[in-house]
């Protein structure tokens, strides 16, 4: 795939690292406007009682909404200790899955730390997931906003989480899939989780687009 135009997410689907894993190289999108709904600041794994929403809450910006808000300047609301609640909910889904212990450090030491930035974190999250994968893919940031971007194939639309688009993924097994069958298009985690290092290999191998 030609040089896809992604945007940054929170512990992005599988989806969007199929894409990445079949590409040479990436421009991620750096100078959008922030946008509600989207998977910017969630993330969906499996928990006991089968899809559960990961949210990271946001600072207000004082106007009426945060769609004029730069994606860069967001902020994340720190009163609220989510990162102990994320954590706690990562760790009671995943922790009888077969790859939980193999990866728990690099994942937890993300937890750890005051977080300001939502798109700082996101990038974090982005580097560690793909050293996990052993992902190694170029990639660039966008240096200005264009609607109808030019050289790449646009795939932005990955982020909106109210118009998703379902893709046909292999099953893999799920901690919890005797329970609420096979749930597709989670978080990166539950693939990394329960695939371990033949991740990758089914990341390479989906039909996303």
């Amino acid at each position: 795939m030609k040089n896809p135009l992604l945007h940054p997410m929170y512990f992005g689907s599988i989806s969007q690292y199929a894409v990445i894993a079949q590409s040479d190289s990436i421009i991620f999108e750096n100078e959008d406007n922030y946008q509600k709904q989207t998977y910017r600041n969630r993330t969906y794994i499996y928990g006991a009682n089968g899809k559960l929403l990961l949210t990271i809450p946001i600072k207000h910006s004082g106007t009426k909404d945060n769609t004029k808000i730069l994606y860069r300047d967001v902020r994340i609301e720190n009163e609220f200790k989510w990162q102990p609640l994320h954590w706690k909910s990562i760790e009671s889904a995943y922790r009888t899955s077969p790859f939980f212990e193999y990866y728990e450090d690099e994942i937890a030491h993300l937890f750890e730390k005051r977080k300001d930035f939502l798109l700082d974190f996101n990038y974090e999250c982005t580097e560690i997931i793909c050293e996990c994968l052993q992902l190694d893919v170029s990639n660039t940031k966008t240096a200005n906003y264009q609607k109808d971007p030019e050289n790449s194939t646009d795939l932005r639309m990955l982020v909106n989480a109210k118009k998703e688009k379902v893709y046909e993924l292999s099953p893999y097994i799920q901690v919890f899939s005797d329970k609420h069958g096979f749930i597709p298009n989670l978080s990166i985690l539950d693939l990394l989780f329960n695939e371990g290092t033949n991740a990758l290999t089914y990341l390479e191998n989906q039909s996303v687009f």
